[in-house]
């Protein structure tokens, strides 16, 4: 038996492409008479992957996998973050726009509470000029409560009889002990009161068991079953717990860590990984960006994605350094592959931005690529085959260099 999968990987602070890449190779599955399902392997609704389908429809996907258009399943793995107050919006926005999807999630998927997104809110806001760059939606903070069992609450714990009385004890016992952690008193006002009322939690237990309407428990060691497998990072490598600036990084792994973990288990043996850059570096959020700019020359940025907003402020530039590349992908792929064959290659977005020869950095110099050959330029760089360039939104305006056969030597388990 061989199973084969595929994994889209962000090469820098997120934002490079990947809802593209992966809606792309959706549409190749289902043009092969398959439906894929998209495993989220790390993150959670602060994700945010732009999709734009052949017929004009555009969601920004958080929860739900970006190969959603092209047909695909979602699967939410143990390493992804589930928050039912986001996900029960989402998805009533995508049923508006015709699009309703398997969901499945490993039993032990953390669970976003209104606590953590009031601790997150109040930490970050503490911070003042000093953020951390949070998107204030409580992820690190289910991702700290979680590692105390008696507060820990799992998409397996929303079936809990008992389930108010968790959340009260989290409400109750968790909350202070964080505060007095975090060398924190008081909450502010607004959050204060969101923390005393009880519509709070009544709110959100509402929120749990839509949440269980739709999403099947499915161990993530049985993911060959669902259909071809596409794994879906969030954020990128240069955010990375283990590898980004600290404190300015995400409390997950946004590289082949957790998919190969994954993949082990469900039995995977070959993997097929695209990392994603844009021909620019941009960073939403606090944290050192090298070479930052206020403007490229010759690009013309179009992001209506990454809007202003208080917690990650304008969306910020900087040439792509090519060292930073390289060394970011080549860490991530000098790990112990579990047994695992691995393969990778390069795609390159936001070609169609470039309205003359653009700049990156090379060895520490500017260099002025040709936007015609830029990407395979940029591929060399990082020592990989270039596997992809867009030159627009949508999965027409990518074109191929190498060819990725989704369904090659691919058996499932009946």
């Amino acid at each position: 038996m061989n199973i084969r999968a595929q994994a889209v990987i962000g090469a820098a602070y997120g934002d490079e492409g990947k809802g593209l890449m992966v809606d792309r190779l959706s549409a190749m599955a289902e043009n092969t008479g398959e439906n894929a399902v998209v495993v989220r392997s790390n993150g959670g609704a602060q994700a945010g992957h732009t999709v734009i389908s052949p017929q004009g429809m555009r969601h920004v996907f958080h929860h739900v996998g970006s190969g959603s258009f092209a047909g695909a399943a979602t699967h939410f793995s143990r390493f992804f973050v589930a928050h039912p107050m986001l996900l029960i919006d989402e998805l009533a926005t995508l049923a508006d726009l015709g699009i309703r999807r398997r969901l499945t999630g490993d039993p032990a998927v953390p669970v976003t509470t209104p606590y953590d997104v009031i601790l997150n809110q109040a930490v970050e806001m503490a911070r003042g000029h000093g953020r951390h760059g949070s998107c204030g939606l409580g992820f690190g903070e289910t991702i700290e409560r979680n590692l105390r069992p008696e507060f820990s609450l799992t998409l397996r714990d929303l079936y809990r009889p008992d389930l108010a009385a968790r959340l009260a004890a989290i409400r109750d016992l968790w909350v202070p002990d964080r505060l007095a952690a975090l060398g924190m008193e008081n909450l502010p006002g607004e959050l204060a009161s969101a923390l005393r009322a009880e519509a709070t939690m009544l709110r959100f237990m509402e929120d749990c068991e839509a949440t269980l309407d739709h999403v099947v428990l499915w161990p993530d060691r049985r993911l060959a079953e669902l259909g071809p497998v596409i794994f879906e990072a969030a954020q990128g490598l240069l955010l990375d717990q283990d590898f980004g600036a600290f404190p300015h990084v995400t409390r997950s792994n946004t590289g082949l860590k957790n998919i190969l973990a994954i993949a082990s288990g469900a039995g995977i043996d070959t993997l097929d990984v695209t990392y994603v850059t844009r021909v620019y570096t941009t960073r939403h959020g606090a944290g050192p960006l090298k070479g930052e700019v206020a403007r490229l020359e010759n690009l013309r940025i179009t992001d209506p994605t990454n809007a202003p907003n208080d917690w990650q402020g304008t969306l910020r530039l900087a040439p792509l350094d090519l060292d930073i590349l390289r060394n970011a992908i080549a860490h991530d792929l000098d790990r112990d592959h579990a047994g695992i064959a691995v393969s990778a290659g390069l795609a390159v977005t936001c070609l169609d931005q470039a309205e003359g020869a653009f700049a990156v950095v090379d060895d520490g110099n500017a260099v002025y690529l040709d936007p015609a050959g830029a990407a395979c330029r940029i591929a060399e760089a990082a020592g990989l085959a270039l596997a992809a360039e867009s030159w627009g939104p949508g999965r027409h305006d990518v074109s191929s260099k190498v060819e990725v056969d989704l369904n090659a030597d691919m058996v499932t388990d009946a």
